[in-house]
């Protein structure tokens, strides 16, 4: 597996290969990791095999692999039969270059819109319009060429026939719950109790703190919420990049003493806090699947999240959750109806994460990775 980011950095495709890794091996399969090497000072884990890299500047915690490596010898000398990149810049560059090299079969999980984080992260003096453009000309050599593109949601698939329409081979894979972790049988109080929640309406927020995440959204729904219902409280787990820009705009927006920015959770933290909430909210629409509602969900929990790309395929309105559009007021709604209902909601959740089983959904990546082998054998031999 090659991958642009991982630990001790955490985001959705850290957790999505952490969560496939283990499930794989749990099958009997090797996996090995190839990604950029950790800043100077930060842990390393035994078994992966890094990129020399530099640290960018424009989000704290990524790195990008610039020099040149050996690594097409050490994947010849571990004889992988498949190489899957959940990364979709420079290491996806990397694996296509290794996978010609070695003629063996690339697979792609297209995790991240890329070319929507143009706008947020442009190091270029390009205007975003060109820099996406010229993104999705380089993003379609690189889906074409693969022997098979997997999109965590039916929404991101439609999306990319259109942009990419000359794939090999696309299909809906998505990352799995591990119900182990995520069940509905666990208790917050110890949550609230820290916070001084313990008799609050608590409105939870679970994700790295970056501008696309649209917590400023959030934040203005909360100000209007809050005024209405003065027992409403806001927590958003996660560290990032915009946490200081947000923890000052809660304070200019008059909420300081109301929402609670817990800073960075260890996975095993993070299902007693979801436990503590009453709903999760997400209104990012930079999302391909959304695997913190699932989390949610899985525990009992309503969602309130963004009618946009994965968020919305994943709520069924008035089921087990509500969706709200892009403005404050239309958030607010979603939240109160989500309050008003979340008892009743909680089985229809839990119903719904049940489909997202992590068992179910590695096997069908099994197959996958079982039907790329095929075909680039097919592929090679029919030019030799």
């Amino acid at each position: 597996m090659f991958t642009d980011t991982y630990l001790p950095s955490r985001d959705g495709v850290v957790t999505s290969i952490l969560l496939t890794k283990k499930q794989l091996e749990k099958m009997g399969h090797q996996v090995f990791i190839f990604a950029p090497e950790p800043g100077k000072g930060e842990p390393r884990e035994p078994g992966v095999y890094y990129f020399r890299s530099v640290g960018f500047k424009r989000y704290a915690g990524y790195r990008i692999p610039l020099f040149p490596t050996n690594k097409c010898e050490i994947l010849k000398d571990l004889q992988v039969d498949v190489i899957h990149t959940h990364g979709l810049l420079f290491m996806a560059l990397r694996s296509m270059f290794a996978g010609r090299t070695l003629k063996k079969p690339v697979v792609v999980t297209f995790h991240t819109m890329v070319t929507d984080a143009a706008k947020y992260y442009n190091f270029t003096p390009f205007p975003d319009i060109m820099v996406q453009r010229l993104m999705w000309i380089y993003l379609k050599r690189v889906l074409q060429r693969s022997e098979v593109v997997i999109a965590p949601t039916e929404a991101i698939k439609k999306e990319l026939l259109l942009s990419a329409p000359r794939m090999r081979r696309i299909e809906v894979v998505p990352t799995g719950i591990d119900s182990t972790r995520f069940h509905p049988g666990l208790d917050g109080k110890r949550v609230r109790a820290k916070y001084g929640l313990l008799d609050k309406k608590v409105i939870l927020h679970v994700g790295r703190i970056a501008w696309e995440k649209n917590l400023d959204l959030v934040l203005k729904g909360f100000e209007m919420l809050a005024k209405q219902h003065g027992d409403a409280r806001l927590m958003i787990v996660g560290a990032g990049p915009a946490k200081e820009y947000y923890e000052r705009m809660a304070e200019e927006l008059g909420l300081k003493d109301i929402v609670t920015f817990t800073g960075f959770l260890p996975d095993d933290q993070l299902p007693e806090y979801y436990a503590a909430c009453d709903v999760l909210t997400l209104a990012s629409k930079f999302e391909t699947q959304g695997l913190v509602a699932l989390e949610a969900m899985a525990m009992g929990k309503p969602v309130a999240g963004i009618n946009f790309r994965a968020v919305a395929e994943l709520i069924e309105d008035g089921v087990n959750g509500y969706r709200f559009e892009e403005d404050p007021s239309s958030w607010m709604r979603a939240i109160e109806l989500a309050l008003a209902n979340s008892e009743k909601m909680g089985s229809k959740a839990i119903e719904s994460a049940s489909r997202f089983s992590l068992a179910d959904h590695t096997r069908r990546l099994v197959d996958l990775y079982v039907f790329a082998i095929k075909a680039k054998a097919d592929r090679v031999g029919r030019k030799d």
